[in-house]
């Protein structure tokens, strides 16, 4: 490709609305341009990026044996209906009505309209199992658009969606699926983890999120170094740092805090660790005949609760915080005192794993202004009436396959599979005759991958203070020839025709600088755009037949043989 034949819209300014670096570059580079708020314009040069994601994901979904289709973008109320979607999935579907006051929405996702293709083509259990994807647009109307393609409204997905007739078929696609997907990052360069993650609104039994690991990525990942282990931090198991509990060697004691509430000001008080302390969360749930019961979630005084957890746990699927009357009301005390000593029988107490093997701990004494020492189960309060992993993991916890301890990192992501089961087909009859021309429900799998904000994920995740740093099998151009001169000098100007058609013709997705701007102006688009290898072509090393040679994420260039310059290119790129 010549650049004279191209279209460039670098920008030396960042967006005065841009919050990460990946929005800045690809605004600054020229990939994208914003039309309104969470909407962008893919320009030549971030299609040409996103055109290699897809180009990957699309080779590994058919080497999966997944089959590409094409579903619409609008899709009508009476599907979403017959799942309970349109009225619970919440104001990000953006719904629009025709000429004939039907109802349709913008698809934010497709189990529905896949589920209806299932049901009307699918007869016999010979036709499965089936896996169909698609790369397609989908909108989801975000309440604060920001970080660019990160949380657009619009955006380029990959959604799979699996048939089954059982759930070992279902196991053995979702397997697949979980190496395909890890091919694709892996075959895209890029940093990443697999981890166990909540289900969340698509619903179902088992998920995978894939994580692009960067400082900047919003959700929170626990992982071992020493095993596969890795987990959000929502869903990651917090192991007590032992199974046992030592027996109690204190006397229970009263002690005078006046003004200290939180744990880290009391074990500053008593002179000891935090990890002493137990703090006590105050909850409210309803029972099932809609009276509400009054919790207390013991945590370690440095630990934090885990609200995705605590709402697995029976009965506290829709738990909120007490409120301060709800507190003097059950405990007779101020929070900032409470604690689950001499607590009435209207109280159920909630341990967590790590409070459970405590002894001689301080907490709340269900008295203003005090705290009391010394505390012990069995001893001076009954044992907890349920023990769960109610809190956060924290950097060296345990790890929970025992093969290490957990460290924690940032992760963008990019990925998310799904054991739906029969959550879609069951709701909208899904079913097919199986050898015994029984009627059975399919079972099925989902599985995507957010093509576009790859793009970003990718740049979070390499970029420096000149730009963009692609991975080689995402970058726009694989080499950029920079001319020196390229107006001025004959010689120049045809080395650098015949070694642009030279690695073209070997395969090298080449870009030739042919505008006649001056070397800095080059070197810093190149930089910016996130080209991985670099030539300079110059009279001066002409004259000694040499090419000045420099990779993007080397701080060196080098001097290469020009008779050599396509093959070295050709294994590098």
């Amino acid at each position: 490709m010549r650049a004279s034949q191209f279209f460039f819209n670098t920008q030396k300014e960042a967006p005065s609305d841009a919050e990460l670096q990946s929005h800045i570059l690809m605004v600054r580079a020229g990939l994208i341009k914003r039309l309104g708020s969470g909407l962008y314009s893919w320009m030549p040069l971030g299609l040409r990026v996103m055109r290699k994601v897809e180009a990957i994901v699309r080779d590994e979904m058919d080497k999966a044996g997944a089959l590409e289709l094409l579903m619409p973008a609008v899709q009508p109320r009476e599907l979403w209906d017959e799942t309970g979607r349109w009225a619970v999935f919440g104001p990000q579907m953006l719904k629009i009505t025709d000429r004939h006051e039907r109802e349709f929405c913008f698809g934010p996702t497709h189990e529905e309209v896949i589920t209806d293709i299932a049901r009307s083509e699918i007869r016999s259990y010979k036709q499965l199992p089936l896996n169909f994807y698609q790369i397609q647009t989908k909108f989801r109307d975000e309440i604060r658009p920001r970080f660019g393609v990160m949380r657009a409204r619009e955006f380029m997905m990959k959604d799979a969606y699996s048939f089954h007739t059982d759930f070992a078929s279902l196991e053995k696609t979702y397997a697949t699926m979980y190496q395909a997907y890890s091919n694709v990052f892996t075959r895209l360069g890029l940093k990443f983890r697999a981890v166990k993650a909540d289900s969340g609104a698509i619903g179902g039994d088992g998920s995978h999120e894939f994580h692009v690991l960067a400082d900047s990525g919003e959700d929170g990942l626990a992982y071992c170094e020493n095993s596969d282990y890795a987990a959000n931090v929502e869903l990651a198991e917090a192991s007590p740092a032992t199974n046992t509990r030592a027996a109690p060697s204190h006397a229970l004691q009263e002690v005078d805090t006046p003004k200290q509430t939180a744990c880290e000001d009391v074990a500053k008080l008593l002179n000891i660790s935090v990890e002493q302390t137990v703090k006590a969360i105050a909850l409210m749930a309803k029972n099932a005949d809609g009276s509400e019961q009054f919790y207390l979630a013991l945590l370690r005084g440095d630990h934090n609760l885990n609200e995705v957890k605590t709402a697995k746990l029976a009965g506290l699927s829709d738990f909120r915080f007490a409120r301060e009357d709800e507190i003097r009301a059950h405990l007779n005390c101020p929070p900032g005192f409470i604690g689950p000593v001499g607590v009435g029988e209207n109280v159920t107490i909630i341990a967590d794993k790590t409070v459970a093997n405590m002894s001689d701990f301080v907490c709340g004494a269900n008295k203003p202004k005090f705290h009391l020492s010394g505390v012990n189960f069995g001893r001076d309060l009954p044992e907890p009436s349920q023990v769960a992993d109610l809190r956060n993991v924290v950097e060296g916890d345990v790890s929970p396959d025992g093969k290490g301890t957990l460290s924690l990192c940032r992760g963008i992501e990019v990925g998310h599979i799904f054991q739906l089961r029969t959550k879609y087909s069951e709701a909208m009859n899904a079913t097919y005759l199986d050898e015994n021309g029984q009627t059975k429900t399919m079972e099925m799998g989902c599985y995507g991958i957010g093509v576009s904000r790859i793009v970003g994920a990718a740049i979070e995740q390499g970029c420096d203070e000149r730009g963009i740093v692609f991975p080689a099998s995402m970058a726009p151009f694989s080499v950029v020839i920079c001319p020196i001169g390229f107006d001025k000098s004959e010689a120049v100007k045809n080395v650098a025709y015949k070694l642009h058609d030279e690695l073209q013709a070997a395969g090298v997705d080449v870009l030739l600088d042919d505008r006649g701007e001056r070397p800095g102006v080059m070197f810093a688009e190149a930089d910016l755009m996130g080209i991985p290898h670099r030539l300079v072509l110059g009279e001066r090393g002409l004259a000694e037949n040499v090419v000045e040679y420099k990779a993007r994420s080397s701080a060196e260039a080098q001097s290469l043989p020009l008779h050599e310059i396509v093959t070295y290119l050709q294994k590098v790129s």
